[in-house]
């Protein structure tokens, strides 16, 4: 599916959401009478990804065919007033599990989101690097000797990987550590050694053409966008590809913050 071309000429979308199928808190249904209510023209499901480890966030294997099923009902009862999509928020472990891992090619998906969450340590187990801070803070000391640099370092290089490898449709809060890694170590961001680690991901962004989502989820907690908004600037001037999702895992949720990033977008 060319996704920009779908989506041209409207600004009520959002095609990142959360349901029941995973850690989202409201079924599919409300979520899609949700997007009727605020006058969606455009709506993508994309529970968390099956991975082969331990995770409650992560949908399970079995209940695929049944997510399917469910977004064919709500296509058929509300799809003459808005379009539904079945995607999928695809989890990067590396070359073994991926988006372009013939299992999730093999799925009847409209399309899907590429996105890293989980790196391993350094003694190999993978751990989620994403949620509260808090429990990152904890994971840093349990699980990576509390080395900020590795835990970075690593989750570019495998963002790096996932990006070479293909398989998706659009690249998921591409910089999303910057958030929990600012928290546990403030203005690391600024380091050069960070700041190298971005530029050399961008221009392989760019290179691909691959379609970058700016991901609303943070911004009304924290003022974050993911992409950060001096990234967006840089992508925009490349004339990279970009929609604005809203990550929403509550149906309250699906239009938080995308005036602001459509704002920035359109400049």
């Amino acid at each position: 599916m060319d996704l920009i071309t779908e989506l041209s000429g409207s600004r009520r979308y959002t095609l990142h959401s959360h349901t029941e199928f995973c850690d989202g808190r409201a079924q599919m249904e409300a979520f899609a009478r949700e997007a009727l209510a605020e006058g969606f023209t455009h709506y993508g499901f994309t529970p968390h990804s099956p991975v082969p480890i331990e995770s409650l966030c992560n949908m399970a294997a079995s209940k695929v065919p049944v997510y399917l099923a469910e977004v064919e009902r709500i296509k058929g009862v509300y799809g003459d007033r808005c379009r539904f999509y079945a995607g999928m928020e695809v989890d990067y472990l590396g070359p073994e599990w991926g988006p372009a891992n013939e299992y999730f090619r093999s799925l009847p998906l409209d399309y899907t989101i590429g996105s890293v969450h989980f790196i391993p340590s350094q003694s190999g187990e993978y751990v989620d690097i994403d949620g509260h801070a808090d429990r990152f803070a904890r994971n840093m000391k349990l699980h990576f000797r509390d080395d900020i640099r590795y835990v970075v370092a690593t989750f570019y290089e495998r963002s790096r990987q996932m990006l070479s490898e293909g398989g998706f449709d659009i690249l998921g809060h591409f910089d999303k550590i910057a958030q929990n890694a600012s928290s546990y170590s403030p203005g690391v961001e600024d380091e050069g050694w960070y700041t190298d680690l971005v530029d050399q991901y961008i221009r392989e962004i760019i290179a691909s053409g691959i379609v970058v989502e700016i991901n609303t989820k943070a911004y009304a907690q924290t003022g974050r966008l993911f992409p950060s908004e001096r990234y967006i600037a840089r992508l925009r001037q490349a004339d990279v590809p970009m929609i604005v999702n809203s990550d929403a895992h509550v149906p309250a949720l699906i239009d938080a913050s995308r005036e602001y990033a459509l704002g920035l977008l359109e400049g």
